[in-house]
């Protein structure tokens, strides 16, 4: 019986199931650490290079925000655009009488506070460019109207509609500087103010071809002739006192051929608004 034993007893089964049961765990927790340990360095090393990178990124988005914003500045005056739509509901309102209605008005200067004029929300004589850019959008939105009730609308028409309005408005801006610097006229008069008083005759141009709409022909010229009228003498009472000498701004009477020249020059900068009032709304209504 005693020998019996070893005999039954698999020396080598014993072996292999001792050395499966024991090493089996050992090689798996080795498995799985390797990984965990791996990762968690390869983290340490990726946390630091992502936070400089993002570091990195964000300097590089301000260097370059403070660039493109001193370039932009130095071509279009952000600052000063500013000053131009710092508008509210009441200055619209009495801006847009007083466009349609000017004869009434007296007082023409412009206010200053500290060699600076004060914002047009508070001050009526002060140009700006939210009335001009909103009469400019909405007249292409007329002239569609107007084109598609007489059957005649397309994005080409409407585009070159458009684009015709722009140019002659660059062209009148152009020519006006032209003429201020051939007179050498010293005023305070700016490129946006030209702009200003450029697109004013937009609000005039609307009020034409929507009573040409309701009214017909007949309605459109009696209308539009009051407006021509009305942007004039808004145009010559707000010019004359930037573009004469400042004598003449006072009320005092002078005589030359240098005050020749600016009077002139006036009367034909609000001469030509009816002009292109006309030219850019007559094929509008049929």
């Amino acid at each position: 019986m005693r020998g019996s034993a070893p005999d039954m007893a698999d020396p080598n089964q014993l072996f292999d199931d001792t050395s499966a049961h024991a090493g089996s765990p050992a090689v798996g927790y080795r498995g799985q650490e390797t990984p965990g340990m791996g990762f968690q360095a390869q983290a340490l090393l990726t946390e630091p290079m992502s936070n400089f990178a993002v570091a990195y990124g964000s300097s590089l988005a301000s260097q370059g925000k403070e660039l493109v914003d001193k370039n932009l500045d130095r071509f279009i005056p952000i600052s000063k655009l500013k000053y131009y739509f710092a508008v509210d509901t009441v200055y619209v309102g009495k801006k847009l009488g007083l466009l349609v209605f000017p004869y009434m008005h007296q007082n023409w200067e412009v206010r200053y506070q500290q060699d600076t004029p004060v914002a047009p929300r508070f001050d009526i004589n002060a140009p700006d460019l939210y009335i001009p850019a909103m009469a400019f959008i909405t007249y292409i939105l007329v002239a569609g109207l107007a084109l598609g009730t007489q059957n005649r609308f397309s994005p080409e028409i409407l585009g070159i509609q458009a684009s015709s309005a722009l140019v002659w408005l660059i062209i009148e801006v152009l020519v006006t500087l032209l003429s201020l610097y051939l007179v050498t006229v010293n005023t305070d008069l700016t490129t946006i103010d030209l702009i200003a008083f450029s697109g004013y005759k937009y609000v005039g141009m609307i009020v034409g071809v929507v009573s040409g709409l309701l009214f017909g022909r007949t309605g459109y010229y009696l209308v539009l002739l009051w407006c021509c009228i009305a942007i004039v003498v808004f145009m010559i009472r707000s010019l004359r006192l930037k573009i004469l000498s400042e004598a003449a701004a006072q009320g005092v009477l002078v005589r030359g051929a240098k005050n020749q020249l600016r009077t002139y020059l006036t009367m034909a900068i609000a001469a030509a608004q009816p002009v292109f009032m006309y030219w850019l709304t007559y094929h509008l209504v049929r």
